[in-house]
Parts: structure tokens; C-alpha cells; sequence
């Protein structure tokens, strides 16, 4: 009886561990073959091999981190696929939905790739700015580069970069695919601003032009006396209804009485005055630039104009104006300072770059306030809501 015990129990202990073993090897092969159909789908030849990914393809193609004078080709998965662990499955359990997208036919055609372009690369530039690029970081370190031996601008910007903690994303949106029609992105950004402006407190006195906006020497009247360029600074003096009279102040050439501008001796446009309005021009101050010898006349304007029209916060204006900078400037050389360029040099800057952008001749004018109010020759002081500040 022991004996048939013993051998029992000697049977059984073989048993468990032939299972075990065979548990090892299934987990194994398992483990491998896991971890090859992840390999696998994360090859550049797996990723295009459906039609609707013939364009990114294409664009990819053109890009230096296909072809480069360094023979160094950064692959789909190197950009796409993040490389820890966690993140790496993560990626591909939710790369399922692409999946479903090309089953349903969510990008089939050229059309419907445009039409659903934009939401595509925002949700990249969200997942990369939340992970503070990772992807890029496998290959490109601050650490790294020799910034004595990169081009000007990049000499320029990448200390800036390191200083203000910022990714590569911020910067570098168009590297390897061409950058979405951002227009409809913009239209949201003037469509918010205009909500804002719309719920100003009533008892603001200074507020500011979000677009160019005509305005009316009496509050009744029909024919506008000029227009006030937008993020111009007003002050209210009086309102009637959804009017209000405001106060505009500025400098004006000698000679050149058509103009306001922001500040003397720069081209900053505040307000564009008719010669009705010019009538009712107070001149409070002279001055003669030592530097140019041109005669300068600070001024001021009482006019009427909507209410819905000004904000009480001009930072809301800097944001959506940096949002159009951030969208239209980082595909061919990412973020330019904005106190690279005085306030007149950024007038050549913008008309040089406009014809790369969708962006209109109202948005354009936007964004121009908004490099010139914060150029290498304007004051910059971040705790008040007159000045502007440093972004």
C-alpha cells in the first residue's frame, strides 16, 4: 500500500511539472508570436499597405526623414509608436480603430482624407505634446545637438526651446506630412473670440478691437468715418444701447493724417481715418524723432462703434492670434521669436509669408497686430492688460 502511494504521488508530481513545462512552451510561442505580429504590423511596408495611406506615403516620401544627406530614414513606427512598453501596446490595442475606419471607408478617397486630415494630425500633435514627443526624443536630444553647428535660426530657437520647456512638437508640425487646411481650426478660433467679446462686463472702460471694425462719429449714424484695426486699445467715455463712444488714442505722421498708428516711429495700424473724422482730431502732444527727423503728432478720437465688437481681455486676442502662428508658421521652419524682428521689419515678414498660408486677409491682420505688439522694440510688461505681453 505505501509503495502504490509513493508511486502515486511520485506520478503526479511528474504530472504537474510536464504541465508546466508544456504551460512554459505554449507561453512562449505565445510571447513570440505576439510579440512578432507587433513587430510585424509596426513595419512601414504593413502600415501602407492599404490604399487610403497611399497619400501620407507620398508626402513621407518627400520628406527629409525619408531621404537625407545622412542616408538615415526614420521609419512609420519610429514617429508613430511610442517606445515604452506601456505606451507601445497601448498604441497598438488602440490602433484598432484605424481598422475600423478603413472597413467603414472613413478616408477611402482623396476627398474624404482631406475632410478628415486636420482631426488626424491634431490628435498626433495632442498625443505628442502630452508625452512631450516622445517618439522624437529617441532620435533628436537637446543634449545631443551641437547647436553652434545648426542653421541660424535653429541657433536661435533652440535655447529658447530648451529654456521655456517646450517640445518638438510645438515647433515641428509639418516634418514628415504636409500640414492640413488649418482654416476651419482658425474660423473656430475667431468664432470663440467673438463669444468672448459678446459676454464682456458692461462696466469694462478699456477694452479692444477683436477685427477691424468701422466706426461712427454719432451713434445714429449710417456712413462709417473710418475703421479701428484689430486688438486696438479703446477707452469708454459713453453707451447708448448696444453702442458705445470710446476714446481712441495714437501717433500720426506729419503729412500723413489718413493714419493712426500704436506707437511713434513704428507701423503699427490702429485706426484708418476718415477725412470727417479728421476734424475731430485733438492733438495732444509733438515730437520730432531724433533718429529720422520725422515730426510725429500724438492724438486722439471719440467714436461710436458696437459693443459686441471689443473685448475687455486682450490676451484673448494674443491667444487666438498665437493659435494661427502656431498652425500656419511651424510647417517649413517652426516658430520664429516673436523679438527676432522689430515692429516694422515683422510688416515684410508677414506679407513674405502670407501666399504659404490659408489664412485670410482679416486673420493676416490679426496675426500682424500680434508680432508687432510684441516685437524686439515694443515694451513688454506681462502684468499689465495695456501692454503686451511676453508669450
Amino acid at each position: 500500500m505505501r509503495n502504490n502511494h509513493t508511486g502515486f504521488t511520485r506520478k503526479r508530481r511528474w504530472g504537474w511539472l510536464w504541465i508546466l513545462l508544456i504551460g512554459i512552451i505554449l507561453g512562449a510561442a505565445i510571447l513570440a508570436a505576439t510579440a512578432t505580429v507587433l513587430h510585424k504590423t509596426s513595419d512601414t511596408a504593413f502600415c501602407v499597405s492599404c490604399h487610403t495611406m497611399q497619400q501620407p506615403l507620398a508626402e513621407y516620401q518627400g520628406s527629409v526623414h525619408f531621404q537625407n544627406h545622412l542616408g538615415i530614414r526614420a521609419e512609420c513606427a519610429d514617429c508613430h509608436v511610442p517606445h515604452q512598453p506601456v505606451d507601445y501596446l497601448l498604441t497598438k490595442i488602440m490602433a484598432v480603430k484605424d481598422i475600423y475606419g478603413e472597413m467603414v471607408g472613413t478616408i477611402s478617397t482623396p476627398e474624404k482624407f482631406e475632410a478628415h486630415k486636420l482631426e488626424m494630425a491634431q490628435s498626433v500633435w495632442k498625443t505628442m505634446k502630452e508625452n512631450d514627443s516622445a517618439t522624437c526624443r529617441s532620435c533628436h536630444s537637446f543634449d545631443a545637438m551641437d547647436i553652434t553647428a545648426q542653421r541660424p535660426e535653429a541657433r536661435i530657437q533652440h535655447p529658447i526651446a530648451i529654456k521655456e520647456g517646450e517640445t518638438c512638437i510645438d515647433c515641428h508640425k509639418g516634418v514628415a506630412h504636409i500640414l492640413p487646411d488649418m482654416s476651419s481650426s482658425t474660423k473656430a478660433g475667431a468664432a470663440e473670440l467673438a463669444s468672448a467679446a459678446a459676454v464682456s462686463p458692461a462696466t469694462a472702460t478699456t477694452l479692444f478691437t477683436i477685427a477691424t471694425e468701422p466706426f461712427f462719429l454719432t451713434p445714429d449714424a449710417t456712413h462709417n468715418s473710418g475703421n479701428l484695426l484689430p486688438s486696438t486699445q479703446v477707452k469708454v467715455v459713453n453707451q447708448q444701447g448696444d453702442k458705445v463712444q470710446v476714446s481712441v488714442e495714437g501717433w500720426q505722421q506729419d503729412g500723413v493724417p489718413e493714419v493712426f498708428y500704436a506707437a511713434q516711429g513704428r507701423r503699427i495700424l490702429s485706426a484708418i481715418v476718415g477725412e470727417d473724422a479728421r476734424k475731430s482730431l485733438k492733438t495732444q502732444s509733438t515730437s520730432t524723432d531724433s533718429e529720422t527727423n520725422l515730426v510725429w503728432h500724438q492724438v486722439s478720437l471719440q467714436v461710436w462703434l458696437p459693443r459686441k465688437q471689443l473685448v475687455d481681455d486682450q490676451q484673448k486676442i494674443w491667444h487666438y492670434a498665437e493659435d494661427m502662428m502656431n498652425a500656419n508658421c511651424t510647417g517649413c521652419h517652426g516658430l520664429t521669436a516673436l523679438d527676432r524682428f522689430n515692429a516694422n521689419q515683422w510688416i515684410g515678414v508677414i506679407k513674405g509669408m502670407a501666399p504659404r498660408t490659408s489664412l485670410d486677409q482679416e486673420q493676416l491682420r490679426v496675426l500682424t497686430q500680434y508680432v508687432q505688439k510684441h516685437a524686439s522694440d515694443m515694451p513688454k510688461n506681462p502684468a499689465s492688460n495695456d501692454a503686451p505681453a511676453q508669450l
